[in-house]
């Protein structure tokens, strides 16, 4: 699995480095894949209840590209050490995949990253309410995918959404994972 990942994204952005448009504000993600034994699982979170933007929904770590971030990459190896705790040092860059736009007004780079265990996780409770993870196979899977809508500000909106469970994986997260299991599914 670990080499048809690498695969994929060798040919998905082609480097880090990707130019926001300026009405975006410029963020970018971790999407840590574990490295199990008896699988691969990819680690998210349910943001905090008390977060003024998109409280209690389920996201990578991530967040603001600030102006002292090398690149995407460092911008979103800092935020998961600050969000959920876990060092840089345990995470391989494995590379990128395309950027997502979100409706809220993000320009977001999602960075996968590899993470063998033992590691240890600290989340900030101020911003992470919990931490899970979900089998890769899960996410890879179509049958798992699906295409669900709303109303919003008087506009029906369409997205993606992954349920796992009793938890609603939707909007840019979804979105992200439904790409990348699209890519990694390719031959």
């Amino acid at each position: 699995m670990r080499e048809a990942v690498r695969r994929a994204l060798a040919g998905a952005n082609g480097g880090l480095r990707d130019v926001a448009e300026p009405h975006l504000r410029a963020a970018a993600v971790l999407v840590p894949l574990v490295d199990r034994a008896e699988g691969m699982t990819v680690i998210l979170t349910r943001r905090s209840d008390d977060l003024p933007d998109h409280a209690g929904q389920i996201s990578f770590p991530g967040g603001r590209i600030e102006p002292h971030d090398a690149d995407e990459a460092a911008a979103a190896l800092r935020e998961t050490a600050e969000e959920i705790g876990l060092p840089p040092e345990h995470v391989e860059i494995l590379g990128s995949l395309a950027p997502y736009r979100t409706g809220t007004g993000y320009h977001i780079t999602p960075v996968v990253g590899l993470i063998r265990p033992p590691f240890t996780l600290a989340p900030d409770p101020a911003e992470v309410a919990e931490v899970f993870e979900v089998p890769f196979d899960f996410v890879l899977d179509p049958a798992n995918h699906r295409r669900d809508s709303m109303v919003w500000r008087g506009t029906l909106h369409f997205y993606d959404a992954v349920p796992f469970g009793d938890r609603y994986i939707w909007g840019a997260t979804a979105g992200m994972l439904v790409r990348f299991a699209r890519l990694v599914g390719q031959p």
